[in-house]
């Protein structure tokens, strides 16, 4: 399941449990996953059911109580915590339910502000990736624009280009569409989509959207701490 390089995000045997009186609560039960790089899929499941902490160990942000996290052959869980979160910045891109934009700074400053913890590479100019983002998801006249002058949708479009900013291998995106309106949040939906499609990255949804779920080829469920595969 691991494979070696092979630029998979691969999961293998994923256990997370907390304590509680009455014993440990268990969230995931022996999860596996693998989605190679191109690929797209979504994962539902009852409110509770652990998406959200399943999406935050697949990146980084959650030890797991047992098993494996791979992207590329690189086992996450067997870094320091300063390689993981360089490995982070580098490797995952997230888009979360909130946008988390900072409000003092525009636009373009805020779809910046990975690169401050990225070490400069020869020939890699970040503005112009910056702003190449920005007018992509319709947003290349807003640059000097403060997040509390954009639309939520906007807000959310800004969030996007900042998750790829760096070109991760993975996209993992908590609830994207869940403070929208309906037509935003199918907008917000395609435009995930097609821009995963282009650069050809490994796209994961946690969403209660039976709409976006849909448009997703992969459609996994989760409850009961198992996670299994719609068709498989």
């Amino acid at each position: 399941m691991s494979g070696a390089g092979d630029g998979r995000l691969a999961a293998q045997g994923l256990r997370k449990e907390y304590p509680a009186a009455s014993g440990p609560l268990v969230v995931l039960d022996g999860v596996d996953l693998a989605v190679s790089p191109g690929e797209s899929a979504a994962i539902t499941g009852p409110s509770g059911s652990g998406k959200s902490t399943l999406l935050h160990i697949l990146g980084g942000l959650d030890p797991p109580t047992g098993g494996s996290v791979r992207l590329g052959g690189v086992d996450v869980y067997s870094l320091s915590e300063r390689e993981q979160a360089a490995w982070r910045n580098r490797s995952i891109g997230f888009v979360f339910q909130d946008h988390h934009l900072l409000p003092q700074l525009t636009l373009l400053e805020n779809v910046l502000v990975p690169t401050l913890a990225r070490p400069r590479q020869a020939g890699e100019d970040f503005v112009a990736r910056a702003e190449a983002l920005l007018d992509r998801v319709g947003l290349g006249d807003r640059l000097d624009h403060l997040p509390a002058e954009l639309s939520g949708g906007e807000r959310q479009r800004a969030a996007i280009a900042r998750a790829l900013l760096g070109r991760p291998a993975a996209v993992l995106a908590d609830e994207p569409t869940g403070n929208l309106d309906r037509r935003t949040a199918a907008e917000v939906g395609e435009l995930l989509l097609s821009l995963q499609k282009e650069e050809k990255n490994i796209l994961i949804v946690v969403t209660h959207s039976a709409e976006l779920a849909a448009r997703l080829p992969r459609r996994l469920d989760l409850d009961g701490g198992k996670l299994r595969e719609r068709g498989a």
